[in-house]
């Protein structure tokens, strides 16, 4: 988790995907309120999503590349909730890429009604393992790597 404000604004300058959903009705608790593990889910999608931007798909990593990705550590720290209908904006970053270890950072958002700025709702990261089905350590498909690694902090503007 981020653990400082000056960690939180290194974070804040990297570069980001953004990808917006509503809340669904199923997405909700009996309060109304979104159920705090879809955060999770919406996780998930904003790296789906991260990779796709950069011309690059999970599926092909697991079919044409035999690597999966399962998460070894999530982190989510809730701000403020979701309800229904809301529109969210979920941002997403590599945070680190080390052997074959990865870590993506989230931010969660309320989109901004009329111009007014996006309320965060949720911020985490998630740690992933590069593998085989055996779940085996292996290395992240070098294009794949070098896709992600241009958009680390400690990368950008060295290309």
């Amino acid at each position: 988790m981020i653990r400082d404000q000056e960690s939180a604004e290194r974070l804040r300058e990297m570069p980001v995907t953004t990808h917006q959903v509503r809340v669904r009705y199923a997405e909700t608790d009996q309060m109304g309120i979104v159920y705090y593990a879809n955060y999770l889910v919406w996780f998930e999608l904003g790296r789906v999503e991260l990779l796709r931007s950069l011309g690059l798909a999970y599926s092909q990593l697991e079919k044409e590349h035999e690597c999966i990705l399962p998460v070894v550590e999530a982190t989510c720290r809730y701000r403020s909730p979701a309800r229904y209908d809301d529109e969210i904006l979920i941002e997403t970053r590599p945070a680190m890429l080390r052997g074959s270890v990865l870590k993506f950072a989230y931010r969660i958002l309320r989109k901004g009604v009329d111009g007014a700025e996006p309320t965060l709702l949720a911020e985490g990261e998630t740690v992933h393992i590069v593998c085989d089905d055996q779940l085996k350590r292996k290395a992240l498909p070098v294009h794949y790597a070098e896709a992600l690694r241009k958009l680390l902090p400690q990368h950008r503007g060295h290309e």
